[in-house]
């Protein structure tokens, strides 16, 4: 098929008559352009050919390519290089046509050198084949199924809220957001959760400055979409202006595309470019498209080639066939010359090399206080007020965040006038202002990928999931995007933020499983974020401060697991950390916390277990050390391991499930770390948690530990 696509394109050019002399003055312009558009393009194909050939060498291992889809690059010379872009995976064109446009980026060799994994790859360092490159502000991105999309709608949502809000964002105040995506992605939900979000901002009269290009060619893998599907599900969606355009007509496609660009860019609003495309090459290159295909048809596609039609216009404005081939056989010298010297790679060569990007250490950011604190505590310095109980103290947190953090949002569902499910958020709204604390649509991927957005246009967002159940919803937008951005990018991009959950299952029944959740497995083997969880109000607004500082300094992904039981729990109150006490400088992310009371037994735990362990031993007369873990993600094992050795036993009390718990990983800590004494663990059941009485079944009690503890002891 590679050979076929080649000779069908150089044999039509070939078969065309010279051009008649152009009857008028020649559009230079135009000519520009096309020219422009035609080395693109021309770039990308060689590119994808180059691309199956290295692999069919075992120096290449990527093949999901762009032919077909060149027409894309039209949409980046309708744009400006410094327009920030997230892009579908077959945007070769685009790529190439972009670096065009900036001096020193050669898109041949970055392509190259992401195919064959090359650690000179400028985004992911050898990591993955994507496109992006910071000179080029195209943000790497895997954007399998849209997942990506979530993030765009963030990025053009907080290029405008950081300028309400007096915060420096990386691109121009005007700067329009594009984002592709294929034509398959529109169904899945992250897609239409994303397509509804941004119509729902239109809605409420708020700039949203995005491009979406939707590129049509027909094909989800081996699934055709239904005939005037891709047309009826984006010409009907709210808030989005629809246009569409023919990638096999260069000039339709240009002209399109710049007069949607422009009017993003001036009307501050979304359009949806539908760009209809054709696939050539199969999915990828382990693709049988003739499984699913006939022949016949796949050689009939020949004639929409994007590159046929680009020449179609040069030939009109004046170029010969010859110079259209010659410029075609110029591209084809270029690639292959890069790739002999792409071959052999330099390539990764530890577990260290992989995963510097994922703990790359710098120091967290000190918060100091605001100049006028006393300005947002109208009520009183939270120090001077006693003992606050755990939704006091993270109030009081997010209130000296927001004041020392100019660029510090909280958004989520219900966190503004209502101030939050557990009135956690309570006057936030009243003294920030609705630009700065507001909530969103209720939509969990929505959240999320409004902060990851936000994060890269230059904002600290702290945003909550009302329960730990409907993190479930959108936890690949942690998983899949928060959590890779640093790793493909190599260090050069990131997403600093702060999740917020209320979490846990000791509510004694209430709400049943959806309000009353005890799974965070999904959290614990989510690579380079961090995930903390208070056992206390005094605990809470350390780690709220030091999840936060990271953010801001190291770009980090931070997740605090709020104990709902104790959010109003008066036996756990206790005195606010006045900002002169605050630690400045390096986190204390690597350490628990130890409650002494003796040497029997080390109990270690976190969250509720802290509070029940401690009862739970004065019940079961055993004199215990309860360590409190603090962070779940990574565990502070050296600290486990240095305080350990002292205690005869171990019981590892653990509110989450047997399986996938974190129980798991802190006895396998303490056998690796050669501990050798005697190790017990006590958890929750492996099931939902039903409503009612019968939680007590299968969540862990206090008297659970205190039969743990005379077992053990």
């Amino acid at each position: 098929m590679t050979v076929g696509l080649d000779e069908h394109f150089r044999s039509t050019v070939a078969s065309w008559p010279a051009p008649a002399p152009p009857a008028g003055k020649p559009d230079e312009r135009l000519d520009h352009d096309l020219g422009r558009l035609f080395e693109a393009q021309a770039l990308s194909r060689h590119l994808d050919f180059v691309a199956r050939d290295l692999h069919a060498q075992g120096e290449g291992f990527y093949t999901i390519g762009s032919a077909g889809h060149e027409s894309n690059a039209a949409v980046a010379l309708a744009l400006r290089p410094d327009d920030p872009a997230l892009l579908h995976y077959r945007s070769g064109g685009f790529y190439c046509a972009r670096a065009a446009q900036v001096s020193g980026v050669d898109p041949v060799r970055d392509v190259l050198h992401g195919l064959t994994a090359s650690v000179r790859d400028p985004i992911t360092g050898g990591r993955h084949k994507v496109f992006g490159h910071p000179a080029l502000h195209v943000i790497p991105q895997t954007s399998t199924i849209a997942s990506h999309l979530p993030r765009a709608v963030g990025v053009a949502f907080g290029i405008h809220r950081a300028q309400r809000i007096g915060v420096t964002t990386p691109w121009p105040d005007d700067a329009v957001v594009v984002a592709s995506l294929g034509d398959a992605s529109i169904n899945h939900s992250t897609a239409v959760g994303a397509l509804n979000a941004a119509g729902h901002a239109v809605h409420q009269r708020l700039p949203l400055p995005l491009l979406v290009v939707v590129e049509d060619n027909g094909w989800g893998i081996s699934v055709p979409s239904p005939p005037g599907w891709v047309e009826e599900a984006l010409s009907s969606r709210p808030g989005f202006e629809y246009v569409a355009a023919d990638g096999a007509d260069a000039l339709d496609t240009l002209t399109v595309a710049t007069e949607a660009a422009q009017w993003v860019r001036s009307e501050r609003k979304p359009v949806l470019l539908h760009l209809r495309t054709v696939r050539y090459l199969g999915h990828a290159g382990s693709d049988a498209e003739l499984g699913y295909r006939r022949e016949r048809d796949v050689v009939a596609d020949y004639e929409r080639d994007p590159l046929l039609g680009t020449a179609r216009a040069l030939v009109d404005a004046g170029w010969s066939p010859g110079a259209v081939l010659a410029r075609y056989e110029a591209a084809r010298s270029r690639v292959a010359g890069a790739a002999r010297d792409a071959v052999p790679a330099d390539r990764l060569e530890s577990a260290a090399d992989v995963m510097r990007p994922l703990d790359r250490r710098t120091r967290a950011a000190h918060l100091a206080a605001a100049d006028d604190r006393k300005a947002s505590f109208p009520r009183g310095l939270p120090e001077e007020a006693g003992p606050l109980t755990l939704a006091q103290s993270v109030n009081a947190a997010l209130t000296d965040v927001l004041a020392a953090c100019p660029q510090a949002i909280v958004l989520g569902e219900d966190v503004g006038t209502k101030g939050g499910v557990y009135g956690v958020t309570l006057g936030l709204q009243k003294t920030f202002g609705a630009a700065r604390v507001f909530d969103t649509p209720l939509d969990e991927q929505t959240i999320l990928g409004l902060a990851l957005g936000a994060s890269l246009a230059g904002l600290l967002p702290i945003a909550e999931i009302q329960y730990l159940a409907y993190l479930h919803n959108a936890e690949d937008q942690l998983r899949g995007e928060a959590a890779t951005l640093q790793f493909f990018s190599d260090g050069q991009y990131a997403n600093g933020m702060v999740v917020r959950i209320a979490s846990l299952a000791s509510l004694k029944g209430f709400g049943g499983h959806f309000h009353n959740d005890n799974a965070i497995g999904v959290l614990r083997d989510i690579p380079g974020i961090l995930v903390a969880c208070p056992s206390s109000a005094a605990e809470a607004p350390a780690l709220l401060r030091t999840l936060a500082g990271l953010a801001v300094g190291e770009g980090r992904v931070g997740v605090l697991l709020e104990p709902t039981a104790l959010y109003h729990d008066k036996d756990e109150a206790a005195p606010y950390a006045a900002p002169e006490a605050w630690r400045p400088g390096k986190s204390d992310r690597e350490t628990g916390r130890l409650h002494w009371g003796g040497r029997e037994v080390l109990v270690v735990t976190f969250g509720n277990g802290v509070a029940m362990a401690r009862r739970a031993a004065e019940r079961a007369g055993v004199e215990a050390t309860v360590f409190d873990l603090r962070w779940l993600v990574p565990l502070p094992v050296l600290h486990l391991l240095s305080v350990v050795a002292a205690f005869p036993a171990v019981l590892v009390v653990d509110e989450t499930r047997r399986s996938g718990g974190v129980s798991e990983g802190v006895v396998t800590a303490l056998v690796e770390g050669g501990y050798g004494g005697r190790i017990a663990r006590v958890t929750a059941e492996d099931s939902f948690v039903p409503l009612g009485p019968a939680a007590a079944h299968v969540v862990l009690t206090e008297d659970d530990v205190v039969a743990a503890l005379s077992s053990l002891v």
